[in-house]
């Protein structure tokens, strides 16, 4: 029960540190929602987490969301579940049955896919675009020069509602040219989500306008 104290506590200070960075850069601090990413972690760490108040929680796996999370979703009500990590077409009806969110539309044939298990199961999910903002080649999003397209064609071909934009800058740069790129990209589409910043930098992403940030480490703990 140590383990469970303790992450409503991590839980609670990461919350107040929210609001201190949404009332900094002049925003409501329920302006910025928590995405408490519980990947690797079971229900024994996700379950005081709950019990403290948290909602909203992010997967990275599909088929690892899919053994835990439907007897958690079970017992609990209200719970929001976004999808932050990759996503391959042979997963999609699974994705879109368990999760709310998808934060990684990042090409035309995952929109495809999406597009037809939403109309096939009947939901309507939340949507954003992963944009690579670094043109990292190992890391998957849309390049910035192709996320109007993409954008379009999701509206277009598809009749998805794309909700926001979501980005992960790389890993040995400063973040915050990657959140302004994001930012000016989103606005340019009259698009008001932006997924960005995590358990590092999730401050200096509400400062640059984040409406979801999403935090692991600094509430479950390290990753084994």
């Amino acid at each position: 029960m140590e383990n469970g104290t303790g992450a409503a506590e991590r839980l609670k200070k990461i919350n107040a540190r929210m609001a201190e960075a949404a009332r900094q850069a002049g925003r409501a601090p329920d302006s910025v929602s928590l995405i408490a990413v519980s990947k690797t972690f079971g229900a024994e760490a996700i379950l005081p987490v709950i019990e403290a108040g948290q909602l909203r929680f992010g997967e990275n796996r599909v088929q690892e969301a899919k053994a835990k999370w439907p007897a958690i979703l079970d017992a609990h009500r209200g719970i929001e579940l976004h999808l932050i990590g990759p996503l391959q077409s042979n997963k999609a009806k699974e994705a879109v049955a368990l999760f709310d969110v998808i934060h990684t539309v990042d090409r035309p044939k995952i929109a495809r896919v999406i597009a037809g298990e939403m109309k096939a199961q009947g939901r309507a999910l939340r949507l954003f675009i992963q944009v690579n903002t670094g043109n990292e080649p190992q890391k998957a999003g849309v390049a910035p020069a192709g996320t109007q397209a993409l954008y379009e064609q999701c509206r277009d071909d598809f009749g998805l509602r794309v909700e926001g934009l979501m980005c992960i800058p790389p890993i040995d740069e400063p973040p915050e040219p990657h959140f302004d790129l994001l930012a000016g990209l989103a606005a340019d589409l009259g698009l008001t989500g932006l997924s960005m910043g995590m358990s590092a930098d999730f401050e200096a992403a509400i400062r640059h306008g984040a409406t979801h940030i999403r935090v692991g480490s600094a509430i479950f703990g390290a990753r084994e």
